[in-house]
C-alpha cells in the first residue's frame, strides 16, 4: 500500500510542478519547481520499479537526472 501512496503522491507532484508553471505562478528556473519534479519522479520511479514498468522507470531516472543537474546548476555561481 506504501508504494501505491508514493506513485500517486509523486504523480501529484509531478503535475502540480506542471500545473504552476503552465499558469505562471512558478518560474520553470525555480528551486521548488525542480524540487517538485525531482522528488515527484523518485517516487514514481519507486512505484514503477515495484511493479516492473522498466520504461516508467527509465523515463524517471532520467527526468531525476535533469532536475538534479539544474539544481547543481542554479547553485553555482555564474562568472
Amino acid at each position: 500500500m506504501l508504494i501505491q501512496i508514493a506513485g500517486w503522491a509523486g504523480a501529484a507532484m509531478v503535475l502540480a510542478a506542471y500545473f504552476l508553471v503552465s499558469t505562471k505562478r512558478l518560474p520553470g528556473d525555480s528551486v521548488l519547481f525542480q524540487l517538485l519534479n525531482l522528488f515527484g519522479s523518485a517516487l514514481i520511479l519507486l512505484n514503477s520499479f515495484h511493479f516492473g514498468a522498466l520504461p516508467s522507470v527509465g523515463v524517471n531516472g532520467v527526468w531525476i537526472l535533469i532536475a538534479a543537474y539544474s539544481l547543481y546548476h542554479s547553485r553555482r555561481p555564474r562568472p
